[in-house]
């Protein structure tokens, strides 16, 4: 145990973690470019390019729907970023031995936000590629809903309102010391 109460393998476990999350940040940045140049490429080479993804270029509204979820993964992007960032200036706050600050209940919430964002954007893929396929050419994404991200959406509203509250005990304790 070190001074504070906290076990030798934290730090460990926070190192870790702030360079997962550091990848996940650059990871995203080059997802997200990579969709916009696909949908770039698909309006300048739009036969080739389907074709290379294995869709029938005559096909409109398969390619209508390929082309909109495109655009929706461009638009996760920064849903993601803002929900990684967020998550990183956390870690960076436990980092320095002070994780119980109102800028942590206000990034919580942030996150939340962003999530319930990206929950819904999983939502419109998954309408979008059900009413772009057919049985000739099915959008074969795999969509299907699950209770784990509404879940954790709902943790972190209530997450971000416990450190909301948490903070401001701290706070008014410190003023009647």
């Amino acid at each position: 145990m070190t001074t504070n109460g906290v076990s030798r393998s934290f730090p460990s476990v926070l190192a870790t973690s702030r360079m997962v999350v550091r990848a996940l940040i650059v990871l995203n940045l080059v997802v997200g470019t990579l969709i916009l140049a696909l949908l770039i490429a698909s309006l300048i080479a739009s036969d080739q390019v389907f074709a290379a993804l294995g869709a029938d270029p005559a096909n409109a509204r398969l390619i209508h729907g390929m082309r909109l979820i495109m655009v929706i993964g461009i638009g996760g992007a920064p849903l993601a970023h803002m929900l990684l960032t967020r998550l990183l200036a956390i870690v960076e706050t436990v980092r320095f031995g002070d994780p119980f600050v109102s800028e942590n209940a206000a990034r919580l919430q942030t996150t939340a936000w962003a999530l319930l964002g990206l929950e819904l954007l999983h939502l419109a893929v998954g309408a979008i590629a059900a009413s772009a396929s057919s049985e000739s050419q099915p959008l074969d994404i795999d969509c299907t809903f699950s209770i784990t991200g509404w879940l954790a959406v709902l943790l972190l509203f209530v997450l971000a309102r416990v450190f909301q509250y948490g903070t401001r005990m701290r706070d008014d304790l410190e003023g009647t010391v």
